[in-house]
């Protein structure tokens, strides 16, 4: 029973290094996705039960409409959708930009008779 011990295996591939927080085309892509998923939301909530077109409880027609609303949304959201995307991003890229973390949120009080 000695001999089952398990050990690490050195031959074992290292973990992807995390992405860089500040990459503005990540934070972009993030936001579309976002973007995308909400307005593939927004879609399905569109639409009575029974489908589009009235299609009833067809699972094909409603895999099909699925992929239909979800492209959809893609598409909308890469060309602009509703502007979410480009709101979101621009937070983003404001927080993690390295002179936003130098200045201080808050301004300093000046003490009366003190100089600047």
């Amino acid at each position: 029973m000695d001999n089952l011990s398990v050990s690490p295996s050195l031959n074992q591939p290292m973990p992807p290094a995390a992405p860089k927080t500040g990459d503005p085309a990540k934070i972009h892509e993030a936001a579309q996705q976002f973007e995308a998923l909400l307005l593939t939301q927004l879609l399905e909530s569109a639409h009575p039960k029974g489908g589009w077109l009235g299609g009833g409880d067809d699972g094909a027609s409603d895999t099909a409409t699925g992929f239909a609303e979800q492209q959809l949304a893609v598409t909308m959201a890469r060309q602009g959708g509703i502007g979410l995307a480009n709101m979101i991003a621009a937070g983003l890229e404001k927080a993690a930009s390295p002179a936003q973390a130098r200045t201080p949120s808050v301004p300093t009080a000046r003490v009366p008779g003190s100089t600047p």
